[in-house]
């Protein structure tokens, strides 16, 4: 039964991840209408009752797989998270979304969440297999070391990719009076703040590479390359698409950018794995 516990984790999260989708969309029918009338699928595709059935449903299925979990591995945070985490997305949806910096750090600390909750599920899935020797070995400090790294870098991604998201939409929010940073601050000094959290990403990724990984640091190492070229450079990258847009699309652009960046910073464990 304890084996089951890793593909349920799965689920519950792809199941709340999908109703958190769900009910951001269906909040944000009059901003969409606005900012991306092509895509929008709330009350063309799907009527706004159905969209929130399904919202319901698909959280649904997430907590009940992730309170089976917590049931399985005998871990009370676990159920909590599994069954306050779907709140809150609804939460920052109805309202949180539209403050200023409130919104953008909530979807990024739920997404570095992410990594730390498979910390969480392996190391409770360890201590009930060996809980009489875990707590004289260092695994447990190690699962969270390394996850905790991941969860960092999506933490600081995925703030940056939702500022740039704000510029995008910007104009939307503007008519239905929504405090993100563009809003508030301007283009002009919310590029400035994306510039200087792109900037500490790199400065954490060399700090992470240097002083963690057990990797060489030469040009020789599969490692070094994939960083560089994977991750670093396109983040550089980013941040001068930023400082050249102009106009909606640019910033998609720029946000895409982002977004490729931490599906091949979260590929890396492949390259740990490896041993690369």
């Amino acid at each position: 039964m304890e084996q089951s516990a890793l593909p349920l984790l799965i689920l519950a999260v792809v199941f709340i991840a999908a109703g958190g989708f769900v009910i951001n969309d269906y909040f944000d029918v009059k901003i969409d209408r606005i900012n991306r009338p092509d895509e929008l699928i709330v009350t063309r595709t799907v009527s706004k009752p159905a969209a929130m059935q399904l919202s319901l449903a698909l959280s649904g299925l997430g907590v009940s797989a992730g309170i089976v979990i917590a049931v399985l591995l005998r871990s009370f945070t676990l159920g909590m998270l599994f069954i306050l985490v779907p709140g809150l997305l609804w939460f920052y949806s109805s309202s949180y979304k539209r403050l200023l910096i409130i919104g953008n750090l909530i979807v990024a600390l739920l997404t570095g969440l992410v990594p730390l909750v498979v910390a969480m599920t392996n190391v409770a899935l360890l201590n009930l297999r060996y809980h009489d020797i875990l707590p004289f070995t260092s695994l447990s400090h190690d699962l969270y070391a390394w996850l905790g790294g991941f969860a960092l870098l999506a933490f600081l991604l995925m703030w940056i990719r939702e500022i740039i998201k704000d510029l995008q939409d910007q104009m939307g929010d503007r008519e239905l009076e929504c405090h993100s940073m563009p809003v508030v601050w301007g283009e002009k000094w919310t590029k400035i703040f994306v510039s200087a959290l792109i900037v500490l990403t790199i400065a954490v990724i060399g700090h992470l590479w240097y002083h963690i990984l057990p990797f060489p640091i030469g040009w020789s190492s599969l490692s070094t390359r994939y960083i560089v070229l994977g991750v670093v450079i396109p983040l550089l990258g980013s941040l001068w698409l930023l400082w050249a847009a102009k106009i909606p699309s640019d910033y998609k652009t720029c946000q895409q950018v982002v977004k490729y960046t931490m599906l091949i910073g979260m590929l890396y464990s492949v390259c740990i794995v490896r041993g690369l």
